[in-house]
């Protein structure tokens, strides 16, 4: 399905601010549609004198007109004129009769969307939102939906007027942003309560507050709530006096209500505000369990690493005291092999993600692998091209053992006391990794591969742990080539099952 971006942009009759301005807009499709208890359609002009649809929302308190959604579809006849009419004369136009939608009575509000330009200055119409209601299941109205349908009313007039959406009101909300039907709270212009949905009051009197809303000052019941010499969301102030577009948390007796306002304006002069609340103890709960979970996961990370270090030079020191050279050497690649994996830890005690951008991995074990492996008389050049891209821990820590491996085996045996070149070449694909390694030495016989305790480290995590082929072959001239071709899938060999999914 198209994006809204997409939708707009085709027509080319938009520019890059009115697309923003219509994405925070549709952004607060879900509270239109639940204060109005109505369909919440959203419509630009096309370069042939229509509408088409770029946002569609559903109230969830109420029926839909629509079962399925009509984004992309171009404005009916039966609508077109009103839509029309709204968008040149820039006000809200209402349908004079029902309107019958498949056989159901519906009341149509088409509602000009502006986009204020300059303070204080005329607002640009850059499109029409339309509010569909059900008349098939009409009731009377309880005080709540009255409530609610006098703020949508509300908020339409600020739409019109290019006041909503407020482009300084943060955007991308936490996890757990409150909605209509969570709990709300009408203002008037003084901050006094003058309506507060059920949902609202169980919410106040879960943080401490025992009496009715509705006729107190939401300022004065909020400094009630907080204990004292407590430390509280700074916007918290902002937020119940109603004078600002903004979000905040309240806590008290271990219970938090997340709050947002939206102030009420009539052609610019504020008359209240809307405060949306809702229980989101659980959810911050678990935010900070979380935020925990990745601190230790980071420190575990931490400490492996930091272990591995450890271990890499307690083999130094007892590769420098061995008397052999066979043992010298044993010890020296056990050293290089650990602290390969070291640096895999480190990468990933330092971010949240289980993931790893293993071009710096690799950067810092070739680095290391070079002067390790460096004998006196040979002089190594590596380069690298390509790039790795981003791959999950359970990949980086084979990859970068078996690419040490290869290194080491090229600048050890195939540049062998002489000067020379290795170069390590990455293909990244959406599901393989192709890497090549390709040293100038002096290459072994076609056909013949190494059969060390390295070719067989390479093998068993090539292969087993990840899945992939390697080959090894002569360049024509002279030099070894090695290609490794590793699909790019996470496979979960849990007792289960096998669970496998595609890495981007």
């Amino acid at each position: 399905m198209s994006t809204l971006s997409d939708l707009v942009s085709a027509q080319g009759r938009s520019s890059q601010a009115d697309i923003e301005w219509l994405h925070r807009l549709a952004g607060d499709g879900q509270l239109l549609a639940d204060l109005a208890f109505a369909d919440i359609v959203i419509w630009v002009p096309t370069a042939d004198d229509s509408f088409i649809a770029v946002a569609h929302t559903r109230p969830s308190g109420a029926a839909t007109l629509f079962y399925r959604d009509i984004v992309g579809d171009l404005v009916r006849p039966q609508w077109r004129t009103q839509v029309k009419d709204a968008f040149a004369a820039g006000r809200i136009v209402d349908s004079a009769s029902p309107d019958w939608f498949e056989e159901t009575p519906t009341r149509v509000r088409a509602v000009p969307i502006g986009r204020t330009v300059e303070a204080g200055g005329v607002p640009q119409i850059i499109g029409v939102l339309t509010r569909h209601t059900n008349l098939g299941e009409a009731r009377t109205p309880s005080r709540q939906q009255i409530t609610f349908n006098d703020c949508a009313d509300e908020v339409f007039g600020m739409v019109a007027s290019g006041d909503f959406p407020d482009l300084t009101a943060p955007t991308s909300p936490r996890r757990g942003a409150p909605r209509a039907s969570d709990g709300l709270i009408r203002l008037d212009v003084d901050g006094v309560t003058t309506f507060a949905s059920p949902n609202a009051l169980s919410a106040f009197n879960r943080l401490g507050f025992d009496d009715e809303l509705e006729g107190e000052s939401l300022v004065e019941v909020v400094t009630g709530i907080l204990p004292d010499k407590r430390q509280f969301d700074e916007s918290l102030p902002v937020v119940v006096t109603g004078r600002a577009p903004w979000r905040a948390d309240l806590e008290s007796r271990g219970v938090t209500v997340s709050l947002r306002t939206i102030p009420l304006r009539d052609h610019g002069t504020r008359i209240g505000a809307i405060v949306l609340c809702r229980d989101v103890t659980e959810i911050r709960h678990q935010e900070q369990e979380l935020i925990t979970k990745d601190a230790t996961i980071r420190e575990i990370h931490h400490r492996v690493k930091n272990n591995l270090q450890t271990v890499a030079s307690l083999l130094r020191i007892q590769a420098r005291r061995s008397h052999t050279d066979e043992a010298r050497e044993a010890l020296t690649q056990a050293m290089r092999r650990v602290s390969s994996i070291a640096v895999v830890h480190d990468t990933l005690s330092e971010g949240l993600a289980q993931n790893v951008e293993f071009d710096d991995v690799f950067h810092r074990v070739l680095k290391l692998v070079a002067e390790v492996a460096s004998a006196p008389s040979t002089r190594a050049r590596t380069h690298t091209t390509g790039t790795f891209g981003t791959l999950p821990s359970e990949y980086a820590t084979p990859l970068a053992l078996a690419l040490t491996e290869l290194v080491t085996n090229a600048v050890e045996h195939g540049l062998a006391g002489k000067e020379g070149d290795v170069e390590i070449i990455a293909e990244r694909g959406d599901d393989r990794l192709e890497v090549r390694v390709r040293d100038s030495g002096s290459g072994l016989p076609e056909g013949q591969v190494g059969r060390g305790l390295g070719t067989q480290i390479v093998r068993t995590l090539i292969q087993g742990e990840l899945g992939g082929t390697i080959d090894w072959h002569t360049v024509m001239g002279s030099g070894t080539e090695v290609t490794i071709d590793i699909p790019l899938r996470y496979i979960d060999r849990s007792p289960r099952t096998e669970q496998i999914s595609v890495v981007r």
